[in-house]
């Protein structure tokens, strides 16, 4: 029992250390390898599998080598790599040590594979402690925080893992550590779990226990339209979650056909989030969360004992590969899926079928796996581990910060300072996670009013940070977000000044693969007085300028505004001169920066083009024009003080 204490802890400390490397690694495919986005999709793509499709070689090596030695080597590689990023290097140093955590995480996980019949209870775990831990951490991973805490608790880990690791092959060796075959201690099940372990890392990554998605759900709940605004305690949903998983995954399934309502849940938590509607979040992460833990409980064969390393010959060896395929397989379909579903945004075709498609696999797995007919003495009281990560996750509803609540109370302001700025899902241009570069340059410029675009709320691809929250968190500002791909992703507007009557309109793609909207806000300056802001990111068709959109996205604000002072900014993807562009003009709205031209904005480190703009109504007087300087993202911001019209 002692022994599956052990490796049930030292599996569910990797899975936390390759989840930290995957969630720098994923971005960096774009930010980095991607170059903003002058690489092909295709070949970002391919980069991305071949990592997945090498480690398909590792059960041989595994095999010819011996799986303890294999397992030591591949954890001192994951546990160096890991820590080598929490000095976030960025550039391609961040990329290379993140490919390099990834592969070695990959092997580490085929040579546990080999010794471990019975890997749910650490899979598990590693999943729930992760998203407990990401809670707390308010959606920003330790690697990205830098501080000395980051360094501390990253060492923590790093010892902790690599002592399990060390006394796991010392107990189990039983000096055999290079016999190959002949070293396998476990028994001869345990190889549909092992499948099963990359698909459940993508469903739990992107629906079941995201705390970023957990979050923007809530967000969608405060009026009920579509649009989403600041919540309070937006994290709640995440204890709840976390413990349905953990209860369903550590306890013993129902017989009978009460074992399908793991494989029901979840395929209903996928196919609600596949319906891209924000309302329907919440209850797509907790059916989904319920679902994936019940699912890995039915696949958690311990009807057979282990076998002792005298009685390992043949047939414990063939096992011990398959489990290895089988893992190196399973991570294989994570890979496929996460570039299956986030590919589309580039390519344009349909996604939704992805995650469904993932939960029906593990539903059909779990559901035809053999029943359990008598589950050995757990590593853990499961009740209580469940109890213990739970209380871990209860910490982050309470430790968030909530922003203040706008207000009007000092009346109507002479001048609005307004900032528009792509901010690149949160991504510098050296592929860092950078919020406070993002919150400095906007905070310079003292803004009553931002404007932002590409807001990234939780995608997987994207590390699953809520980026518009945290940045929500360090100016100050309340904000309302319209979805434009999907609910986590779109524009927002952040305001010092209450918001009434916010609407979004769904922009034709016109041959462009990525959704775009335009959101308008009305701002309650107080005594009565309005000004309109639409917020909006322009997706031009291949070869074309964004005519169409920036058409409907003119008559859309002039109707909205009714008359009253208007702004609408954002990232147009349109240079003075062009058609695009005119139509703005046509509108009658008036170029806000037309004093500083040129004013490049794009790319950061070297602008040549001016494609973020902001229009104002005529009675809007614009001054102090600027594009101020900043690698926070690949975009410049762009910031105008207004003057309202006289009372």
């Amino acid at each position: 029992m002692r022994y599956r204490q052990l490796t049930t802890g030292t599996l569910a400390l990797g899975v936390l250390l390759l989840i930290d490397v995957l969630r720098v690694w994923l971005p960096g495919i774009i930010t980095i390898f991607g170059q903003a986005a002058s690489t092909p999709a295709e070949l970002m793509g391919a980069f991305a599998l071949g990592w997945f499709v090498l480690a398909m070689g590792a059960p041989a090596v595994v095999r010819r080598v011996g799986a303890r030695p294999v397992t030591v080597v591949a954890a001192v590689a994951l546990a160096v790599a890991r820590l080598a990023l929490t000095a976030a290097p960025g550039g391609r140093t961040q990329l290379w040590l993140a490919t390099a955590g990834l592969l070695a995480g990959l092997v580490w996980l085929v040579g546990v594979a080999a010794d471990t019949d019975r890997p749910v209870p650490g899979l598990a775990l590693g999943f729930a402690v992760n998203a407990a831990v990401h809670a707390v951490l308010d959606t920003v991973d330790l690697v990205w925080r830098g501080d000395w805490v980051a360094w501390l608790l990253s060492a923590v880990a790093v010892a902790v893992f690599l002592a399990g690791t060390a006394q796991a092959g010392q107990r189990g060796g039983a000096g055999n550590a290079l016999a190959g075959p002949a070293d396998a201690t476990a028994g001869p099940g345990g190889g549909r779990a092992w499948l099963l372990a990359g698909p459940a890392l993508l469903l739990a990554g992107m629906v079941a226990l995201s705390p970023a998605l957990a979050r923007t759900g809530m967000s969608y709940l405060v009026a009920g339209d579509g649009v989403a605004r600041s919540p309070l305690f937006g994290l709640a949903p995440v204890p709840v979650a976390v413990a349905g998983f953990l209860c369903a995954a550590l306890t013993r399934p129902p017989s009978g056909w009460g074992r399908a309502y793991g494989p029901v849940a979840l395929l209903g938590g996928a196919v609600l989030f596949a319906l891209d509607r924000g309302d329907l979040l919440l209850p797509a992460i907790l059916l989904a969360a319920v679902g994936l833990g019940a699912c890995l409980a039915l696949t958690d064969d311990a009807s057979q004992p282990a076998i002792d390393t005298a009685s390992a010959g043949t047939a414990g060896g063939t096992s011990a590969s398959r489990r290895g395929y089988a893992v190196a397989a399973g991570m294989l379909v994570f890979a496929l899926g996460a570039v299956g579903y986030y590919s589309a945004y580039d390519l344009g075709y349909p996604n939704a079928a992805v995650p469904v498609v993932v939960a029906v696999l593990i539903a059909a797995m779990a559901f035809t796996a053999r029943p359990v007919v008598h589950r050995l003495p757990g590593p853990f009281p499961p009740l209580r581990a469940a109890a213990a990560v739970t209380a871990l996750a209860l910490l982050a509803p309470v430790l968030a910060d909530e922003v203040p609540v706008a207000s009007n109370r000092d009346g109507p302001p002479e001048r609005l300072t307004v900032v528009a700025y792509n901010i690149r899902m949160g991504f510098g241009l050296d592929g860092r996670f950078d919020l406070n570069g993002l919150a400095q340059v906007v905070d310079r410029q003292r803004p009553d009013v931002v404007l932002l675009s590409e807001v990234d709320r939780a995608w997987l691809l994207n590390g699953g940070h809520d980026t518009l929250d945290l940045l929500s968190d360090r100016l100050g500002m309340p904000y309302v977000f319209g979805p434009a791909a999907d609910p986590v992703w779109g524009d927002a507007v952040l305001s010092r000044w209450p918001v009434r009557d916010p609407r979004t309109l769904p922009l034709a793609a016109v041959g462009a693969p990525t959704g775009a909207q335009a959101l308008a806000v009305t701002l309650d300056l107080g005594d009565g007085v309005r000004t309109a802001v639409v917020s909006t990111h322009l997706q031009p068709p291949p070869g074309k300028g964004p005519v169409v959109q920036a058409r409907a996205v003119a008559d859309f604000a002039t109707r909205y505004a009714a008359g009253r002072p208007l702004v609408v900014g954002g990232d147009l993807n349109t240079e003075p001169g062009d058609e695009a562009f005119a139509e703005f003009t046509k509108a009658g709205l008036v170029d806000a920066l037309a004093a500083a031209r040129p004013l490049a904005t794009s790319p950061a480190d070297d602008p040549r083009q001016q494609i973020d703009h902001i229009f104002v109504s005529p009675g809007l007087t614009p001054g102090d024009p600027v594009a101020p300087h900043s690698t926070a993202s690949d975009h410049l911001p762009v910031a105008v003080t207004l003057t309202l019209p006289p009372r």
